[in-house]
């Protein structure tokens, strides 16, 4: 394991009855570096990401942050682990009963124990970070647009300032402008902190502007592994596959499932 490593996978195996997800999965995220899962339907990489937030156990492996065992940590240290990181949801997952931004300080408030008149200024300086104005934070969640409500969401996952952003699917649902603004404001915020960050995708567009680094699973372990700007010279057919979006190729498409 490198030193360096902020988030360390090594051997990680996940099933689910008979049917087997992660296959051994290996992968290092290093302090301050961004790197994108990508994949497509059903390889797995939402499992991982919840394999690593301990939303799900492994059967096999190791998954350390910050050099602690999170398979075998005690719930103070997973609790520990959690206090350090922010998550964009896929869907946003904003609370409907709070306000944006209530949504926003939610961490602050039922996490650090800060009192609701500063949390608010801090969500609202954090709404301006990523381009949405003050007279939003008092509206509800389903009042706003999809785009509007995953820079909520994104607000939400920096306002604590953490050390770890995990990321899913964070342009799925939106068109491929929004997208685009939610890639730029996914690299300003993350660069601004200075955070680790570990996002699952299936948008090659949105791997390319937000990752250093891209690493491919497919049937249950990572088969290509490098910096983004390798991508299109690597010779790895799948990859290629992939990144064309091209239906024939090596790649074994379950159609059923798609």
């Amino acid at each position: 394991m490198s030193n360096t490593a902020k988030i360390s996978l090594r051997n990680v195996h996940k099933g689910f009855g008979p049917k087997k997800v992660l296959q051994g999965v290996d992968l290092d995220v290093a302090k301050g570096e961004s790197v994108a899962i990508i994949g497509g339907s059903g390889t797995g990489k939402s499992v991982t990401l919840k394999c690593v937030l301990g939303l799900l156990t492994p059967d096999q492996g190791s998954i350390k942050v910050d050099g602690v065992e999170m398979t075998t940590a005690s719930q103070a240290e997973r609790d520990a682990m959690l206090a350090k990181t922010g998550m964009l949801f896929q869907g946003a997952a904003l609370f409907d009963s709070l306000t944006v931004w209530e949504n926003v300080a939610f961490g602050l408030i039922e996490g650090q124990g800060m009192k609701p008149a500063k949390a608010r200024d801090l969500a609202i300086a954090r709404l301006e970070d990523v381009g949405l104005a003050a007279d939003i934070a008092k509206m509800s969640p389903a009042s706003l647009s999809g785009g509007m409500q995953k820079r909520v969401g994104l607000a939400r996952a920096i306002a604590t300032e953490p050390e770890i952003l995990f990321f899913d699917e964070p342009t799925t649902g939106i068109d491929p402008i929004m997208g685009d603004v939610i890639n730029d404001l996914i690299v300003k915020c993350t660069r601004e902190l200075g955070a680790s960050a570990m996002t699952i995708t299936h948008d090659m567009a949105s791997a390319r502007k937000i990752a250093d680094r891209v690493a491919m699973l497919y049937q249950g372990k990572i088969i290509w592994d490098g910096p983004v700007a390798d991508i299109d010279d690597a010779d790895n057919p799948y990859l290629q596959q992939f990144v064309a979006g091209d239906i024939e190729g090596p790649l074994e498409l379950d159609l059923k499932h798609l």
